[in-house]
Formats: C-alpha cells, sequence, structure tokens
C-alpha cells in the first residue's frame, strides 16, 4: 500500500507538583514515539505526523472497536479528539478516559487529516472489524 498520509497531531499533558516530569515525558514518548515532545510552563507538548504507533498498540490490545468510536464521537469536520490516561500510558497501554476527567490529568491528542478523508485515515490505523478481526476494505 502507498498510500500518503498528511496528517497533524497535537499532543499536550499537563505536569502536576506531585508527579515526575521524565515520567510524564515517557507516557507521552510510550504512546507516540515520533513525537517531537518539550516541556514548557507545567505540561508537556508535542507534535506528530503519523500514529502508526498508536495504531499498533491499537492492534495489539484488540480495541479497534472502541478507538473507532472514540475517534467518531469526537470529530469535528477533519480533525478528531482523544484523551488518554497518564498511567496506562506510562505502561505503555492505551486506555481512553471518558467520562470523569482523571485526577492525574489526561494526554489530550488532537488530530488533523489533510489527505486522505478522516474517514480513510481512521480506517488506517483503526481499520474496522468483523468477529473482532480486521476487515480489509
Amino acid at each position: 500500500m502507498s498510500e500518503i498520509y498528511r496528517v497533524d497531531v497535537e499532543i499536550t499533558a499537563p505536569i502536576y507538583d506531585t508527579e515526575v516530569t521524565s515520567r510524564v515525558i515517557d507516557a507521552v514518548a510510550n504512546m507516540f514515539p515520533t513525537a517531537d515532545l518539550e516541556e514548557e510552563f507545567g505540561e508537556v507538548r508535542g507534535e506528530a505526523h503519523e500514529l502508526d504507533h498508536f495504531s499498533e498498540l491499537l492492534h495489539r490490545q484488540e480495541i479497534l472497536d472502541t478507538a473507532r468510536g472514540e475517534f467518531f464521537a469526537n470529530r469535528e469536520g477533519d480533525t478528531f479528539t482523544f484523551a488518554l490516561k497518564k498511567q496506562a500510558a506510562f505502561e505503555e497501554y492505551v486506555n481512553f478516559s471518558v467520562g470523569k476527567p482523571d485526577e492525574l490529568g489526561e494526554i489530550a491528542v488532537r488530530v488533523r487529516v489533510d489527505e486522505p478523508s478522516l474517514e480513510e485515515y481512521v480506517d488506517h490505523i483503526a481499520p474496522p472489524t468483523e468477529d473482532g478481526r480486521p476487515v480489509d476494505a
């Protein structure tokens, strides 16, 4: 598959006084290893242009349908957002933060898709499933 994807991923995570900064940075890097990360003003900020590793984690944990639901539920035009629990991310485990905000704060992710369409990109990182297995479109 020689598809070209053009996406911008913005990542932010607060660093609270009770947290070790390097652990928050590690949590973000575990989810998004290709992101350019920097610490500023009590938070980690990052930018990436792909979600390949994150997609691998979704496949490994077999939570593609959950991910698709989160992505489409939080869609606005060519952008979707989601939040992850920091503690789980530190263990390189995807745990979407839904409902009540996590007491340690969350890793907030905003993905803007230029090419292809948002639906096609979501199909790439979290393909539809049938009986729990990804189906080829």
